[in-house]
């Protein structure tokens, strides 16, 4: 009984991440699996949706400032040991 629900809960899994490839949505099997996890238990999906593309902004808007920051700290790092 609890190895047929595993692979109920699989295969619904596996059919929401071939939903989720084919529409784009770049989200890997885990982040979903958490996604779908927490819309289970009562978080809003519009909400969560908005959070995730927010947390996408803010991540493309930063690395600049990671290249930026990269680039002097392998530059200081260089200066110091010659």
């Amino acid at each position: 009984m609890e190895d047929s629900k595993i692979q109920e809960v699989r295969e619904t899994l596996d059919t929401l991440y071939e939903i989720s490839t084919l529409l784009n949505t770049g989200l890997d099997r885990d982040t979903l699996s958490i996604c779908l996890n927490l819309c289970e238990n009562g978080v809003n999906p519009e909400a969560l949706a908005a959070v995730i593309k927010e947390l996408r902004r803010e991540t493309v808007s930063l690395k600049p400032f990671d290249s930026i920051n990269s680039t002097t700290s392998s530059g200081t790092s260089s200066n110091l040991k010659k």
